[in-house]
């Protein structure tokens, strides 16, 4: 992937969009891993796509985010620049496995810069058991079944 298409990776919350199911299934074209994220998301298949965050095609629910419109409101790359971190749109996220992950993740961006840490989320999201490769929100590697907890 050329160095400025993995910029639309860079979710300004901090979660990293190359560890994403949905960024995954797409990138991949996995028919088989869409229809199993169908069942996590309740969302027909053909809604399960998503080049990234900050691309053009983007996943539904990141579609309207309040977290990337602060950040683009501020003029900010993420919230690894904002002083106000966290935030009532961090410490509200509907989402418990987000919040984590974004809260671990933003210190390391401020941290690394971007580039490194895009590069230390890809190195997190592999099974430490059997080396395949994870996504955000897993809790068995899909290869060895081995229980993982990476996020």
């Amino acid at each position: 992937m050329k160095k400025e298409d993995k910029k639309a990776l860079a979710a300004p919350c901090g979660m990293y969009c190359g560890v994403c199911g949905v960024y995954i299934a797409t990138r991949d074209n996995n028919q088989k891993f869409k229809e199993r994220l169908t069942t996590v998301y309740g969302v027909p298949v053909e809604d399960i796509h998503c080049r990234g965050c900050l691309s053009g095609d983007t996943w539904f629910l990141c579609k309207q985010c309040d977290i990337k419109s602060c950040c683009q409101k501020k003029g900010y790359e993420g919230c690894h620049q904002c002083n106000d971190f966290p935030c009532k749109y961090i410490n509200d996220f509907a989402f418990p496995v987000g919040k984590r992950v974004i809260m671990r993740a933003i210190p390391t961006w401020r941290e690394l810069g971007t580039e490194k840490w895009m590069e230390e989320e890809e190195r997190r999201y592999i099974c430490p058991h059997c080396g395949s490769n994870l996504f955000r929100g897993a809790k068995r590697c899909r290869n060895c079944s081995q229980p993982v907890d990476v996020d």
